[in-house]
């Protein structure tokens, strides 16, 4: 009975991930080393590949900073009442609950080219949605909860004796966080980058409505992919998959990397 388990186990992880991603890779090269090159050296698929890298670093870079930050607030700050700190942790949560789709088309509603704000927006000649800014707040979104979540639980755990003691020997709150809490929480910080890269470059629907999908100007890589598909360009759209498909083995090696090394600090 174990053993059935076990196979049972492994065919369903083979047919759910590792059969698909042959299966892109067979499809990225049915047209040769030719077809794969080409279908990357695309104009387009060089813009869309720009287009996320740009979305990934800028959404890694603020969730990072705020992440942490928040995550200070509400396990560290006292002056937080406790019904204010339960109303921010629902709404951190608010992305796990809510449809990507469903977060774009608030976006949309609330900075739209129709909208107050969107006008405002227009006039000074800042454009939200269907342009990158607008692209880069629904990333934002779906992505914000991931630090958050893997750096309370450690602050949790060490406590706030360590830092108490090292302001009452008279150091500042900078000196406090890096030289006594950043130690603590370095490793699962990492981890939670890794994971925001990941969800980042693999985004797709909340990307989809806030950005029209137009072609050099707000297509990523995910959502030409899904061009490619509708016009039936099934070599380009395998070999940009794969490429994402690389990248998405490479994150996921590196947190089993910051995993380890979170479990031997």
């Amino acid at each position: 009975m174990r053993r059935l388990w076990i196979g049972l186990t492994v065919a369903v992880f083979s047919f759910l991930l590792i059969i698909p991603v042959i299966r892109i890779a067979m499809g990225a090269f049915d047209a040769g080393w030719s077809g794969f090159a080409q279908g990357l050296a695309r104009p387009e698929t060089l813009h869309a590949l720009y287009m996320t890298g740009l979305i990934v670093v800028i959404v890694t870079v603020v969730n990072t900073l705020f992440g942490v930050m928040l995550s200070l607030y509400l396990v560290r700050a006292s002056w937080l009442g406790k019904r204010l700190k339960q109303l921010l942790n629902s709404i951190v949560d608010l992305p796990f609950a809510v449809s990507p789709v469903i977060g774009g088309l608030m976006i949309v509603l609330l900075l739209g080219p129709e909208t107050a704000l969107g006008a405002l927006f227009n006039k000074a000649g800042v454009d939200i949605v269907y342009a990158l800014p607008g692209m880069i707040i629904a990333t934002l979104f779906v992505t914000f909860p991931l630090i958050v979540r893997e750096v309370m639980p450690v602050l949790q755990e060490i406590g706030s004796a360590q830092e108490e003691a090292a302001a009452t020997l008279g150091a500042s709150a900078w000196t406090t966080f890096w030289r006594v809490t950043w130690p603590s929480i370095r490793w699962c910080v990492v981890y939670g980058v890794v994971l925001t890269v990941a969800r980042a470059m693999g985004e797709f629907g909340a990307v989809l409505v806030v950005s029209g999908n137009i072609l050099f100007k707000t297509q990523t890589a995910t959502t030409l992919v899904y061009q490619d598909v509708e016009n039936f360009n099934l070599t380009a759209a395998n070999s940009i998959a794969l490429v994402l498909a690389a990248g998405s083995v490479t994150l996921l090696l590196m947190m089993e990397w910051a995993k380890s090394r979170r479990e031997v600090h």
